[in-house]
């Protein structure tokens, strides 16, 4: 469980990762798990890779949100069998906590991301792998998306990585607790339904509507996006009353950006505002 020796460097659109492919255009980051042989599982080393990749996202400008997918047709698999749980049979107390920390940290990473994050679901969606298409903010599905949070299938709780706390929160306690009790693949209709998928889609058009509404939201007022993510993971801890205050201080700081003047002066002009993020 050493560090990879590939730290992540600035600009993003310049980093070569070693264990995702990573491609930035018009400034959406699309992040690709690349292992198709093995349905793209998820490894010690592609954890830490990225976690540090999302954590580097705050710092830099020119990245406006991040669409995560799947290359060969599936999103990921989860943890590889031979390559994490084989290790962790083997591992004391100390060890298997060191990894359960390091699995939560990328879902950490992912909501302290300041980029809105689009998940590009198709094929197989199961483990961490769904996991990682919950800690994202708004997901897509293709036709056929197979969803299923597996942990209890291989002797383990639901509890990880944060499913308890945020499953819930999309498609309600009984829906979450059916899934993290039985270890079942839920459908894409499913997902649809219950509000896990904002849309499904043909698989041949999956990613290519991610990055379309990414690229929709790049447009937007990059400040206030960032503010609305923060919101929206700040207040699931407040009370409505506090919530409304919290919501307040933060329009307000959002009043004072030039993309809300530009906003302004371009309804005056009945023109469409260009905004720059600042």
């Amino acid at each position: 469980m050493s560090r990879p020796a590939n730290p992540v460097t600035l600009p993003l659109a310049d980093y070569k990762p070693s264990h995702f492919l990573l491609a930035v255009k018009d400034r959406v980051a699309t992040v690709t798990l690349n292992r198709p042989e093995r349905k793209n599982p998820l490894t010690f080393e592609s954890y830490r890779e990225l976690t540090d990749f999302f954590r580097a996202c705050a710092f830099d400008d020119d990245v406006k949100v991040v669409v995560v997918t799947g290359a060969g047709g599936n999103f990921s698999s989860g943890g590889d069998v031979f390559e994490i749980i084989g290790p962790l049979v083997k591992m004391d107390t100390k060890g298997l906590t060191a990894f359960t920390r390091m699995t939560g940290d990328l879902v950490k990473a992912m909501r302290a991301c300041p980029q809105p994050i689009v998940a590009a679901v198709e094929g197989i969606c199961a483990g961490a792998g769904a996991i990682v298409a919950m800690a994202s903010d708004i997901r897509l599905a293709a036709t056929g998306t197979k969803v299923a949070f597996l942990f209890n299938k291989v002797g383990l709780a639901g509890c990880d990585m944060g499913a308890c706390a945020i499953l819930p929160r999309i498609i309600g306690q009984s829906r979450a607790s059916e899934l993290l009790y039985t270890g079942r693949f839920m459908s894409a209709d499913e997902g649809e339904r219950w509000g896990f998928f904002s849309r499904i889609v043909a698989p041949s058009e999956v990613l290519a509507q991610a990055v379309a509404l990414a690229t929709e939201i790049a447009n937007g007022p990059t400040f206030a996006n960032t503010m609305t993510k923060r919101m929206l993971a700040m207040e699931w801890a407040m009370s409505v009353e506090e919530a409304i205050e919290a919501e307040a201080v933060a329009q307000a700081l959002c009043m004072t950006t030039e993309d809300f003047n530009r906003a302004f002066e371009a309804f005056a002009a009945k023109s469409k505002p260009v905004f720059q993020g600042n």
